[in-house]
């Protein structure tokens, strides 16, 4: 199912790079776009998950390292090979796993989620992250993260085609793909259902054992990520449906657009889990 959930949306995204093609440049731009589709297609599948690393400038750890450790641990729980393990030079707490599948998956960490965060809250983060990679959701998120991003530049350079002679619409069309194409990336996050979220989190609590260890995790990971900038994120937003929690500061204005589900939704479910049955609270995060 979840290979299903990737090809249709891969045929979407290519079928949407085409037709911002076809405006740009008539039949000539779209079958352009289709060959550079093309060759997407099989760089996202083999190679996307080392640019996103390189965006975010991620550096490996070894066995020496403490996270190294924890995500090894959790990964015998998970059933698991032990995936590279990352961190990322960042002030903001946050997490995200990347990789086409289990045997080649990366996870990362924020230096300002190791300093913020205890022990067992890091396990409960590693062990969600570890839920995406056993999930195969890795491969769609980088995917939609590269053709997102493709998609955006596109509109950068909508400028430089508006007297295009095979331009079908003239320069309405360029304005339709100045003023469509920086959704993309939004309409691509809404593709990914805030689903895989919710069962990240149910995965990953069993699979350290403990829910409230990423109850008490995402509670301040939300604060700091609201409070705090993350300057790679904000540059290359078609990464954001990545992480663990939101970490544009946008978020709380296009909530409708969001693929990350309410932080207190999150952690209700997860205290619910663990045999709490105390009201909901709703905290500055929702």
């Amino acid at each position: 199912m979840n290979y299903l959930r990737t090809g249709v949306l891969l045929a979407a995204l290519t079928a949407l790079f085409m037709g911002i093609g076809f405006l740009l440049g008539g039949e000539g731009g779209m079958i352009i776009a289709l060959l550079v589709a093309a060759g997407m297609n099989l760089f996202a599948w083999w190679g996307s998950d080392r640019m996103v690393l390189r965006i975010y400038r991620a550096q490996p750890v070894g066995k020496g390292h403490s996270l190294h450790g924890i995500v090894e641990t959790l990964s015998r729980n998970a059933g698991l090979p032990v995936p590279k393990v990352y961190i990322i030079e960042n002030d903001q707490p946050n997490a995200f796993a990347t990789g086409r599948n289990p045997q080649n998956a990366s996870v990362a960490a924020t230096t300002g989620l190791l300093r913020m965060l205890t022990a067992t809250e890091v396990s409960g983060v590693m062990a969600h992250e570890l839920a995406h990679v056993r999930n195969r959701d890795t491969l769609i998120m980088t995917i939609t993260a590269t053709f997102a991003g493709a998609i955006s530049m596109l509109a950068n350079f909508a400028l430089f085609f508006r007297g295009g002679r095979n331009n079908p619409l003239g320069f309405v069309g360029v304005l339709l793909v100045m003023i469509l194409a920086p959704l993309a990336a939004a309409l691509v996050q809404m593709a990914i259902s805030r689903t895989r979220e919710y069962e990240a989190d149910r995965i990953g609590a069993e699979i350290c054992g403990h829910p409230l260890w990423l109850a008490g995790a995402l509670r301040k990971m939300a604060h700091g990520a609201a409070a705090i900038d993350n300057p790679q994120a904000e540059d290359n937003p078609a990464t954001a449906h990545m992480f663990i929690v939101n970490p544009l500061h946008a978020h709380r204005i296009d909530g409708l657009f969001s693929t990350h589900p309410p932080i207190g939704e999150r952690i209700q479910r997860l205290r619910e889990m663990a045999g709490e049955t105390a009201p909901q609270t709703r905290g500055p995060w929702d």
